[in-house]
């Protein structure tokens, strides 16, 4: 085995390379006062920058969770090294030639594992390179310049070309003196019947780059129709190539998101280089995997995260699109800075959008258009009816918790307001308590989320028979309209004949309280109030859909009526009251349709709206005069 590094090596190591320039690859430094530097902690999540450097000490200190020490001790703990293998690899950026003082230089095949899976890779990328220029990849260029990229692009993302043999690569490196463990560790060569073969075969290749520019792996691009790979194969997870811990062009984009802090996450290997040669160079992607918590933590460094900050995704708009974005606002508490979404015209990517319309096109899609939030909210709530109470109520109780989880309060407030004007909800205040109860209750249950079934509607419509003494949803008494309703079918079921026919004109919307639609329902199925036979009640109880419906058919069917003279005049009182609110509820429906279809609606659908709130309100204006009569 390779010796002790030499005390006075590992002492010019120190001094020949600073520690702020060593760290601020990996994160985003600012002046601290004191000739001290501050960033965000790359070994904890934190909000607030308590990180701290002293390029004058070499040295750097956490004051959250007290990691620290000097330059070699921060590439150790960054990059998961051993002492000697953050010593070669800081020696090697310095030029400085190392000596072991029980045997002599250091052989190459003695290095740490890690500084040689690393040299492996950056041979494997020089290779590549220069095989892009052979005839064999005649199919590889031509793929880069349907695409827009010429051969100074290609160099600049050291694009290559992997031969379609089975073993040039794993000769080549075999040559270069690694070892077929070494290979076959490193992802770059796979096991055969005999021999290691080349991972990667006949394909363009990408080199993916950690934050500090080192290659530790490569994504490679199909390119025959008699490959019968993957469109896109990747490197397999290995010591140094972790596929949610990577983002490809990072090392490219870096200085420019720590100096502008704005990220632009795009979707493709071929997006970044587009993004990149058209101005936007703060476009990175990731390797063949959602956008997840670990990609955060490298950007949230950069971007010495704040409110000021932004990081703008942009997925096309398909539905697996739409479904990344979903899944990338799952994550979007973990920012500070502002998210948003970016949509290209006809659902182009950033390569298509440059091909078709230009540079400019490409920078003006990354300007913040679409918040991340609002977005999803908009897919969520997209799938719902919104004209319909029933369906205005669905979508807010799937969109309320997303607006729930929102950590901050003010923005919470802010965006519950959005969502009730989105969804045509008037009553502001009630969308507003919704979302804050749902975060009370989240905060109650320690971040896991609402309550199960929070805000939903206890369905008696299900037929399915509760078990036996298992109580109903209460009901709100107090409430007006639940008091109406509820006297109004004890008239239909004890003296159908005081509300007929008009009772059988009424729908089963128009009972506010579940419970009540059901029973509503159920006099609907025997046949109506109107003309109501002998054996009536029995066919009323006998179309209930379970044992709970029944047991309030009943009940409702023997409680005395409120009034002391039960007659048509008191009848007509309940009718109206109960259809005066279906109407002012329906008024308040298409006044949200109104101000969601804003100024700028179908002109026909305005009018036809307009006819229709006019046409209720004048009805409202008859019951108000008229009562009964009005029916």
């Amino acid at each position: 085995m390779a010796g002790r590094i030499n005390d006075d090596d590992v002492k010019a190591v120190r001094d020949a390379v600073p520690i702020d320039a060593v760290v601020s690859e990996y994160l985003q430094l600012r002046n601290a006062g004191g000739g001290n530097l501050k960033g965000l902690c790359p070994f904890h999540d934190e909000k607030s920058p308590s990180f701290q450097v002293s390029p004058s000490k070499g040295l750097f200190h956490c004051f959250g969770c007290q990691e620290g020490g000097d330059t070699i001790a921060f590439v150790r703990k960054i990059d998961h090294l051993s002492f000697s293998e953050a010593v070669e690899r800081l020696a090697a950026t310095a030029g400085i030639t190392l000596r072991y003082e029980e045997g002599g230089y250091n052989p190459s095949n003695q290095r740490g594992e890690r500084i040689r899976l690393v040299e492996a890779h950056k041979a494997a990328a020089q290779f590549y390179i220069e095989q892009l220029g052979s005839p064999e990849a005649e199919i590889g260029r031509k793929f880069l310049a349907e695409r827009g990229f010429d051969q100074a692009a290609a160099a600049h993302f050291g694009v290559g070309y992997s031969p379609a043999g089975w073993d040039h690569l794993t000769r080549f490196l075999r040559g270069k003196g690694f070892s077929d463990k070494e290979l076959l560790t490193s992802g770059l060569a796979q096991e055969s019947r005999r021999n290691p073969i080349d991972r990667f075969r006949g394909r363009l290749m990408w080199p993916i780059r950690d934050v500090s520019g080192e290659v530790v792996g490569f994504g490679a691009r199909k390119l025959r129709d008699d490959d019968n790979g993957p469109k896109y194969l990747n490197t397999p997870e290995t010591p140094i190539y972790k596929k949610s811990q990577v983002l490809y062009g990072i090392d490219l984009a870096k200085k420019d998101i720590a100096k502008s802090s704005r990220a632009v996450v795009v979707e493709g290997y071929t997006d970044v280089m587009a993004c990149h040669l058209a101005g936007v160079t703060t476009a990175i992607a990731t390797c063949g995997t959602a956008f997840g918590g670990d990609h955060i933590k490298i950007l949230r460094r950069l971007l010495m995260d704040n409110g000021s900050a932004r990081v703008i995704f942009t997925f096309d708009g398909d539905a697996a699109g739409q479904k990344a974005a979903l899944r990338a606002f799952e994550d979007d508490q973990k920012f500070a800075a502002e998210t948003y979404i970016a949509i290209a015209p006809d659902n182009m990517d950033p390569c298509d959008l440059r091909l078709a319309k230009g540079d400019e096109a490409v920078a003006d899609l990354v300007q913040p258009r679409t918040p991340l939030f609002e977005f999803a909210i908009r897919q969520i709530v997209g799938r719902y009816d919104l004209e319909t109470p029933a369906g205005r109520a669905a979508a807010l109780d799937e969109a309320a918790p997303i607006v729930a989880r929102i950590k901050n309060v003010a923005s919470q407030h802010e965006v519950a307001v959005q969502l009730a004007g989105i969804l045509g909800i008037l009553d502001t205040q009630f969308v507003v308590k919704r979302v804050a109860q749902l975060a009370r209750w989240a905060r109650d249950r320690g971040g896991k989320g609402p309550a199960p079934a929070a805000g939903r509607r206890p369905q008696y419509e299900d037929a399915a028979p509760r078990p036996a003494g298992a109580p109903g949803p209460a009901l709100n008494l107090r409430s007006p309209a639940h008091r109406t309703e509820r006297e109004l079918l004890k008239l239909a079921l004890q003296h159908p004949h005081l509300v007929s026919p008009a009772f059988d004109a009424y729908g089963i919307d128009e009972f506010t309280a579940p419970p009540y639609a059901a029973v509503r329902q159920c006099i609907q199925d025997a046949g109506g109030a109107t003309d109501a036979p002998s054996d009536y009640l029995p066919a009323v109880m006998d179309s209930a859909p379970n044992d709970v419906v029944r047991a309030l058919v009943t009940e409702l069917a023997v409680e005395a009526i409120h009034a002391r003279t039960v007659d048509e005049a008191y009848a007509g009182e309940q009718l109206v009251a109960v259809r005066r609110r279906a109407v002012d509820r329906r008024l308040l429906d298409i006044q949200g349709t109104l101000a969601r279809l804003g100024q700028h609606g179908d002109p026909a659908q305005l009018a036809a709206v307009q006819n229709e709130l006019w046409v209720l309100q004048q009805y409202g204006q008859a019951l108000r005069n008229k009562g009964a009569a009005a029916l």
